[in-house]
């Protein structure tokens, strides 16, 4: 996933996808809140259930699980325009202990949920169809992740309702070359916990292989 170019009009804005009302102190239909722990401090989302729900039903049922407890933020994009905007990316990258079966994708096009300021939207390979358990938060307008008539674009899901500084504090986190050129995290942040707030948990049931310990090498 390529670092999209910012229009210069679009750089200073700071728009929403909350709905009216929306806090992160209190349920508002249609959104499910989850609390992300981190080691740089909480972040909470605010996931559209209502326009996004095959993307949110995957996304909480990594949490439902416990997957995302225990991994980390490796990623901060920094504009090369504006360092101060961006998106940082975490997830199980390409563990196969934890990753779950494929969803369909819900493109912007198709929710309305767009690639503003404190964004949560999933990373994926080439193919529309290939997101799992990584995805990214932006901070500042990302348009050119939005899906248009010749590009499926990447499935936005929800927003950041508190923790904001959170999310900019690891876009500013060093980086180093790695996978993406100059944006791996040199200490990555971990999630210690991801819980959901409103609604019950609902766990899949699958095995959690990456629970179990191995015996030591002999």
């Amino acid at each position: 996933m390529r670092l999209p170019l910012f229009i210069a009009g679009l750089i200073g804005l700071s728009l929403s996808n909350a709905a009216p009302g929306q806090s992160a102190d209190r349920p508002t239909a249609g959104f499910v809140r989850v609390r992300l722990v981190t080691s740089a401090g909480p972040i909470v989302l605010a996931l559209d259930a209502r326009h996004a729900p095959a993307t949110t039903a995957n996304f909480l049922a990594y949490v439902d699980d416990r997957r995302f407890d225990g991994i980390v933020f490796y990623r901060a994009a920094r504009s090369r325009l504006a360092p101060k905007f961006g998106y940082i990316q975490g997830g199980i990258r390409t563990d196969p202990r934890r990753i779950l079966p494929p969803f369909p994708h819900e493109p912007t096009t198709r929710t309305g949920i767009h690639h503003l300021d404190g964004t949560i939207s999933m990373a994926r390979r080439a193919e529309p169809n290939s997101a799992g358990g990584n995805f990214f938060i932006t901070v500042g307008p990302m348009p050119s992740m939005d899906a248009t008539a010749t590009a499926p674009g990447y499935a936005a899901f929800g927003r950041v309702v508190a923790g904001m500084p959170v999310v900019k504090r690891i876009l500013a986190a060093p980086t180093q070359d790695g996978a993406f050129k100059g944006q791996m995290i040199v200490r990555p942040i971990t999630i210690l916990t991801a819980r959901r707030l409103d609604g019950k948990p609902r766990p899949t049931g699958r095995v959690k292989s990456w629970l179990v310990k191995l015996p030591p090498k002999r």
